[in-house]
């Protein structure tokens, strides 16, 4: 168990109203910041989807996130997938959404028939996507799959035939992003940005995933052109892959780069999923 969980009550389903409406406040601003970002960069609006990354919170807090308007939700440890899903599914299809593979996406009624705690997935007001956006270890691939829909931390061939063994026993189809070390800080996951292309053709071809897109974490630098390099390169990456035809990589749309520092670098950039944690919540309290 993560140090943390044994501080704070994750599964927390109640918040006072000055925290919800902090949440709440938070993700209009952050909201409002995403259709700036997009505007200035002459891209349509509604094109960059605001992901909500809920490392840390507890049911109660992301819950009023999603009651303010947040409709793609990321977590970062499988530990915390597994403890916080039963109450947001049930939460959730209590509003109306269907949440991760409880609704109607890539693993829909299949996940569903897997995990009993799952609403139906014709929850009128739609689906919540949920990603695993931090590492994930092959032992605990089992764990998430009733719940996530996409991982987009795959960084290895190693990994993703992991998954995709998985996948194909459970007949789903799991969503993943190749996540790319753009930077190629050592402190940093991913894989070389050198091999990137060759690793998703590959990943493409395998049975039981989907190949959406490409994530990267952006430079821990102050320097704002070399943060916006690297976000460049993961769009000329992503290009050349759907360029290239090879099987499986037509649907390799996604670009998750950007977070609550330089959000507005990666929509300039191109990014189509943008992920920010401390912008909704506030500075988390635990690593």
């Amino acid at each position: 168990m993560t140090a943390y969980m044994e501080h704070k009550d994750l599964t927390n389903e109640t918040i006072d109203k000055a925290r919800a409406d902090e949440i709440a406040g938070n993700v209009h601003a952050v909201l409002d910041r995403v259709a700036a970002a997009e505007e200035k960069a002459g891209r349509k609006a509604g094109s960059v989807r605001l992901l909500a990354a809920t490392k840390t919170r507890d049911v109660g807090e992301i819950m009023a996130a999603i009651d303010a308007g947040i409709r793609m939700i990321g977590e970062n440890r499988p530990q915390e997938v597994q403890v916080k899903a039963p109450g947001l599914l049930r939460l959730a299809a209590e509003r109306g959404f269907a949440l991760g593979v409880g609704g109607d996406g890539q693993n829909g009624a299949n996940g569903a028939a897997n995990n009993a705690t799952a609403p139906a997935a014709s929850a009128a007001n739609g689906t919540i996507p949920f990603h695993l956006i931090g590492q994930l270890q092959s032992n605990k691939i089992g764990k998430i799959l009733p719940f996530v829909d996409t991982i987009e931390s795959v960084d290895s061939i190693e990994l993703a035939e992991k998954i995709a063994r998985r996948a194909v026993t459970r007949g789903i189809t799991v969503g993943v992003l190749l996540e790319v070390n753009e930077s190629g800080e050592a402190s940093k996951s991913g894989c070389p940005a050198s091999h990137a292309i060759d690793l998703a053709q590959r990943i493409g071809n395998m049975g039981g995933l989907e190949l959406q897109g490409l994530m990267t974490i952006g430079a821990h630098v102050s320097d704002e052109a070399t943060i916006r390099a690297g976000f460049a390169h993961l769009r000329k990456t992503r290009d050349q892959i759907l360029a290239s035809g090879a099987p499986g990589t037509e649907h390799c749309n996604e670009l998750s780069m950007g977070m609550t520092g330089d959000m507005d670098l990666a929509i300039a950039e191109g990014a189509t999923i943008v992920r920010v944690g401390t912008g909704i919540f506030g500075e988390r309290a635990f690593i």
